[in-house]
């Protein structure tokens, strides 16, 4: 196995949808071992498995890491490698931070795990902020801030702008000494964090957010998730204000340990080192004074991914790539979806709030629902929509997806999960998607001639169906209650229309000026 020479490994025996790859973490908490396929710029977790070895537990004490945590570590390592070469996926990279970075026996370590058959590569700390950084990127495109990646050995600050990372340190202030120090008293951790950033020079505000990286943070986010009784379960892309920010660790530090265990999905484990990681955030939400936290699943191990993408690559929609690769499994092609999207802008009102990529995720996820048993179909869909990792989405974007997703299935009124993520007028739009996509699905079975033939379009106070003479025939039942329901939700007259071949060129030419004109009035 190689982390060199890239080989993207198709297998017909596996349904991911596109290459393989594996990243193999090897930090100071954990070892963990993630594989991942499907679209290159989105990839999904095919398996997600990892060793709690604790490398770094006594570096404090004795600078070396414990015999019991390395064979553990390299049982767990030994698994991981029988499972990746079983897969047949040779397109592996193996990493070592903090821990083994700082041991003095870390050298003979890794030659241990060299002799698995991995290529395991010792990162610095800069590097390692850098690669997280690529991770937040990747995940968050445009956006800037500083990223705080936090391990078990070390936390990494790096700010990113214009989509690049500046600079980058690693600091001593992983949650296992956080956990040591916080047994002398909160004053001497703050105490230790404020001459840290001093030294690293990070005492100073920044500029936009901090973006949260790491295990710990992420069992932080689930904790103010379960507090809110939040409609959602991903803590990936959560934001949280400033003053919000400070109030959750202030409780955090403070919270009885049990109260910790009882949050879903947060175990004993991270449970016994989030009241240190509350005190540090405390410290960087004084010091550094972002405008508030936004929660990233993406980091190290994505990071390594999204650097070796070429420009184009990095550059493709990340929620497009992704629902895109997932809608086509399901036989909705992207081309398909286009197509359908287009014939249906129609339905979007004169002031709306979706974007076109939204709306195209939108159409994809509802022609892929249609591939469902109908029992489970909008269930299912629902369900991709609200609680599948896709990336680039806000909460209200997510209630948008699902809602244009229900209306595709013909219903109208939102349930309180849906409701509660978007503003009334948002979700009425997507469902005028969602109703208008139905209508096209179900005018023509989705065949190319169909949306070839017909037009749809608003004028006055009346919602038109074009149709060729020839496809007449085409408005039965089905999409006569179709145009009525996107009518009334529209507020506006349903009305149909029964064109010959030439006066229907002439239409689609009419209406085809009369969108290019309201785009140049727009500008």
């Amino acid at each position: 196995m190689t982390s060199q020479n890239i080989r993207r490994k198709r297998d017909s025996s596996r349904s991911n949808g596109g290459y393989s790859c594996a990243v193999i973490d090897i930090g100071s908490n954990t070892v963990r071992m993630v594989v991942y396929g499907g679209s290159s710029r989105a990839p999904t977790v095919l398996m997600n498995e990892k060793v709690t070895a604790r490398l770094g537990r006594d570096l404090a004490d004795t600078g070396r890491m414990p015999e019991d945590g390395m064979e553990l570590a390299l049982a767990g390592l030994a698994r991981f490698a029988l499972i990746l070469s079983d897969l047949e996926i040779e397109d592996v990279q193996t990493v070592a931070t903090a821990a083994v970075r700082e041991a003095s026996n870390g050298a003979a370590f890794l030659g241990r795990v060299e002799a698995l058959g991995l290529e395991p590569r010792l990162i610095s700390g800069e590097e390692e902020a850098q690669i997280s950084a690529a991770g937040v990127i990747g995940a968050f495109p445009g956006r800037d801030g500083v990223v705080a990646d936090l391990g078990g050995g070390s936390l990494e600050l790096v700010a990113i702008r214009d989509g690049e990372a500046q600079g980058g340190v690693s600091m001593p202030l992983g949650t296992l000494r956080l956990a040591s120090l916080l047994e002398q008293g909160e004053e001497r951790v703050d105490a230790v964090i404020e001459q840290a950033l001093r030294d690293a020079g990070w005492d100073h505000s920044i500029t936009g957010p901090l973006f949260m990286v790491g295990g710990t943070w992420r069992s932080m986010a689930l904790y103010a998730m379960h507090r809110q009784s939040h409609p959602l379960s991903d803590p990936h892309g959560l934001s949280i204000d400033a003053d919000a920010a400070a109030k959750l660790a202030k409780r955090i530090a403070r919270a009885d340990g049990g109260e910790l265990k009882l949050v879903p999905r947060v175990s004993s484990m991270r449970a016994s080192i989030l009241p240190g990681a509350a005190v540090l955030l405390g410290a960087l939400l004084d010091r550094l004074q972002p405008e508030g936290l936004v929660f990233s699943s993406w980091g190290l191990r994505e990071g390594l991914l999204h650097a070796r993408l070429s420009k184009a690559e990095q550059g493709q929609d990340p929620l497009l790539a992704g629902v895109g690769q997932f809608a086509s499994q399901l036989g909705a092609s992207p081309a398909v979806s286009a197509r359908i999207a287009g014939w249906t802008t129609a339905a979007l009102p004169a002031e709306r709030h979706g974007t076109e990529r939204l709306r195209l995720a939108a159409t994809m996820l509802a022609l892929a629902s249609m591939q469902v048993e109908p029992n489970l179909r909008t269930t299912q869909a629902v369900e991709w929509a609200l609680y599948k990792r896709w990336l680039d989405l806000t909460d209200s974007e997510r209630g948008m997806l699902a809602a244009a997703i229900l209306a595709n299935s013909g219903q109208t009124e939102m349930p309180q999960s849906i409701s509660a993520l978007a503003p009334e007028d948002r979700l009425r739009e997507a469902i005028g998607w969602g109703l208008a996509i139905r209508l096209c699905r179900r005018l023509g079975g989705q065949s190319r001639k169909s949306l070839n033939v017909s037009l749809l379009a608003v004028e006055d106070d009346e919602l038109r169906l074009y149709l060729r003479n020839s496809h007449a025939a085409l408005y039965g039942a089905p999409p006569r209650k179709d145009l009525k329901l996107l009518a009334e939700h529209l507020g506006l007259d349903p009305v149909v229309e029964i064109l010959v071949k030439e006066d229907f060129a002439a239409k689609r030419d009419e209406i085809a000026d009369r969108k290019w004109s309201d785009a140049i009035a727009a500008k």
